[in-house]
């Protein structure tokens, strides 16, 4: 199970491929899998947003775990896999954090509450149940998706709860995150906006959860690399080079870009998305490319 220490570094949301006919491409992930899995990262996270989770089943998701998992076993290289399983209703949240835990996950992803926009006291009712399976739980705040965001001192009350050991921040901004710190918080907090990665290493996040560290990987960890050796200003100016590509990555829906990228990699054999997602533009297309060149071609993540 995973530990609040082990909470740090580079966790790459997964991303799951899709063959032409819709079903699982269980080749492309093992192919997409090894090329990660030789990079310097600290974990995976399955079935998030990423992962186009609002349009995977789980029993799909349960797939994803074992092919995670064999993989590892193929390449000799261990890591902690957090699976996403929060949705909006308490009931089936409990009930796939305990089924995560038992299939193998090392700790669940359980977002804020989304559409039904419950009260404060609701949300945090909501994570003591979900910690009440037994799988340590990352909570997970995107209020961009969820249409609530987190009061600073629900936030607080949820990391101060037995059973959570950290937090993914999608907030948009730095405000929460400060607060936390301010509170003197000591569970990690991980970056989840992209764009704010130098910033929020700078401000006290312990990693980071991010869709683009998928492309580049290699040079996602060299950022969180130079901070973690005391040269933050070498971080930003290290970011810097792949901040185009960051914005490009979500000009359109996660993943649709990052899907395009991958298959043009030839990670995937197909980008295919699940409708409501559609394939990006050919515009969009050009651009990624044109963007990834500048920043050389270096070899696989």
């Amino acid at each position: 199970m995973l530990t609040e220490p082990q909470l740090h570094g580079i966790f790459v949301p997964v991303v799951t491929p899709f063959a032409a006919d819709g079903a699982l491409d269980q080749a492309s992930y093992d192919r997409y899998l090894g090329t990660l899995l030789a990079r310097d990262i600290q974990g995976l996270v399955v079935n998030g947003t990423t992962g186009e989770s609002p349009t995977v089943a789980w029993s799909e998701v349960e797939s994803l775990v074992r092919w995670t998992k064999a993989a590892m076993a193929r390449h000799g290289k261990t890591v902690p896999i957090i699976v996403g399983t929060g949705t909006n209703d308490t009931r089936s949240t409990l009930e796939r954090t305990a089924r995560a835990g038992e299939i193998g996950a090392d700790a669940a992803l359980v977002v804020v509450p989304y559409y039904s926009r419950p009260s404060q006291a609701g949300i945090v009712a909501h994570f003591r149940r979900a910690a009440e399976a037994g799988l340590p739980i990352v909570v997970y705040e995107i209020p961009a998706r969820t249409g609530v965001r987190l009061g600073e001192e629900t936030a607080a009350e949820i990391l101060a709860l037995d059973g959570v050991v950290g937090m993914k921040d999608s907030s948009g901004g730095m405000e929460l995150l400060e607060a936390m710190i301010r509170r003197g918080v000591r569970k990690p907090i991980l970056c989840g906006e992209d764009a704010l990665f130098p910033a929020m290493l700078r401000q006290g996040a312990a990693g980071c959860i991010l869709a683009s560290a998928n492309v580049r990987t290699d040079a996602f960890a060299r950022v969180y690399r130079r901070f973690r050796e005391g040269d933050a200003s070498g971080a930003e100016r290290a970011f810097e080079a792949l901040a185009p590509l960051v914005r490009l990555l979500f000009a359109d829906a996660n993943p649709a870009p990052l899907k395009w990228l991958l298959t043009r990699q030839g990670r995937f054999d197909s980008g295919a998305l699940r409708l409501p997602l559609l394939p990006v533009a050919a515009e969009l297309q050009r651009e990624l490319e044109e963007a990834l060149g500048r920043l050389g071609q270096e070899q696989g993540g």
